[in-house]
Parts: structure tokens; sequence; C-alpha cells
């Protein structure tokens, strides 16, 4: 079983940047491929980003190539979510995943979930 818990949303003026944080309870963390979603009002949830145990291979969605960042410390169970140049339509719950490869959290199969954090970003 795998406890993950996101901090840092709020809310940010557009062209603003983030920094997502998400701590795992296990200490099997390091085995894990982490990832985050989101999922705004009245919409369905989309994939972000993905990352692997080791954080040699990281997956984006189109939507937020070039703008956001995944990166994680093993050793402090944190993966991070950096996001810079935001748009309004980053607007949305961005929650933490956990599973055992970054490709099936790119497809949505996911072992583990956090509860989400509120990202608003203003025009």
């Amino acid at each position: 079983q795998v406890q993950l818990v996101e901090s840092g949303g709020g809310l940010v003026q557009a062209g603003g940047s983030l920094k997502l944080s998400c701590a795992a309870s296990a200490r099997t963390f390091s085995t894990y491929a982490m990832g985050w979603f989101r999922q705004a009002p009245g919409k369905e949830r989309e994939f972000v980003a993905a990352i692997n145990w080791s954080g040699g291979t990281r997956y984006y969605a189109d939507s937020v190539k070039g703008r956001f960042t995944i990166s994680r410390d093993n050793a402090k169970y944190t993966v991070y979510l950096e996001m810079n140049s935001l748009k309004p339509a980053d607007t949305a719950v961005y929650h933490c995943a956990a599973d055992v490869s970054p490709r099936s959290i790119q497809a949505g199969a996911v072992d583990y979930w956090g509860q989400g954090t509120q990202v608003t970003v203003s025009s």
C-alpha cells in the first residue's frame, strides 16, 4: 500500500510558476514509477507527466511539453512537478499517481492515487 499526499497548489497569475510536491509513504518508493494527472471541472482526468524509478525516463502530455518538468528525489520519497508559463487552461486539481511503469501511468493504469491539490491560474 502506498499513500500519496500532494502539496504546493494555489492561485497564480497567467505566466507564473508553481512547483507541486507529492510525498509517498512507502519505503519502496524508489521501485515505483510516478506521475501526475489533472482534472478540470466538467472534464475527464488527463495525463500530465510520468517518470520512471530512476528519473531517466520521462513522458509528458503535448499540452505541457516545454513548460512542465517532472522530477523525483528517492531519498525523500517525493516526486515534483515544476510548472512554468502557466495558462488559465492549466487550472485543475492535480493528482499524483504511482504504478509499476511510466507507460502504465501514461495509459491511465494506475495502482495508487493521491487526493489532489488545486491549481488555479487567473488571466
